[in-house]
């Protein structure tokens, strides 16, 4: 998972979220609008909702803006049709990368993703070209100084985790989608902080990379994660700690 953690890791750093918050609670609010729609507007019976909403919360999203978007997404408020895409392609190096999509309008976002991929050395491949390198998984990134291994493993693996892997500061819970709501509870019932927790999607394998390469992947992935229609961005990359150092720094 390291080209995922790494990327998740770096963008905290860089405070990638926090530059871009009305960027962000629109991807929220589209998050929602999608899952409503599917699956009716109480969180309680809609587990996809009730993800979506949860991590609107996790980033300060305001209730009200939580609120019009499940209207919009149960037709009680007029508003867009969003529809899930997944892009495919590879970046420098050959590094396969994944984009999940919402948009409004198919042929307008796959020209910019398109365009995106080819000024950062990489191209937009076909369908399948890529998704079978992945596993979509739940995955939760705990920082070592919040709890004790052996505590996590305990709460984690008891309420259906597959994975505790302890990751230099940090340990990486995994799960299936279909466990991850009960480890979240269960890691919010025993007031365990997480610096995320998400659904995502997993590498079996990931690309060794130099710092050269590694400078010319990340560029694309900030220019991806940029993206309005872009719900998430993921990779087979590792890269050297000197350069997460060096670009986390980076102005």
């Amino acid at each position: 998972m390291a080209g995922h953690s790494h990327w998740a890791n770096i963008a905290a750093k860089k405070g990638v979220a926090d530059k871009k918050r009305g960027k962000l609670f629109g991807k929220l609010s589209r998050a929602i609008i999608v899952a409503a729609q599917m699956g009716g507007g109480d969180p309680a019976s809609n587990l996809a909702l009730r993800y979506a909403v949860d991590k609107a919360k996790k980033n300060s999203m305001p209730k009200d803006n939580i609120e019009r978007a499940i209207q919009k997404g149960c037709g009680e408020l007029s508003g867009e049709q969003f529809e899930e895409v997944v892009y495919e392609g590879y970046g420098p190096e050959g590094v396969a990368v994944l984009c999940d999509i919402l948009t409004d309008n198919r042929n307008r976002t796959a020209g910019e993703i398109r365009k995106i991929f080819e000024v950062n050395n990489g191209n937009l491949g076909s369908t399948g070209c890529v998704a079978w390198m992945f596993e979509r998984k739940g995955l939760f990134v705990v920082p070592a100084a919040n709890v004790d291994e052996e505590t996590l493993f305990e709460v984690t693996i008891e309420a259906g985790a597959d994975d505790v892997q302890h990751e230099s500061d940090t340990y990486e819970v995994t799960s299936s989608v279909d466990t991850f709501q009960d480890v979240a509870d269960a890691l919010e019932q025993a007031q365990i902080a997480t610096d995320l927790s998400e659904i995502t999607r997993i590498a079996a394998n990931t690309v060794e990379l130099d710092a050269d390469a590694g400078r010319k992947v990340l560029k694309l992935m900030e220019a991806l994660e940029d993206q309005d229609d872009v719900q998430s961005v993921t990779a087979n990359f590792n890269i050297p700690d000197e350069v997460m150092e060096e670009v986390a720094n980076a102005d």
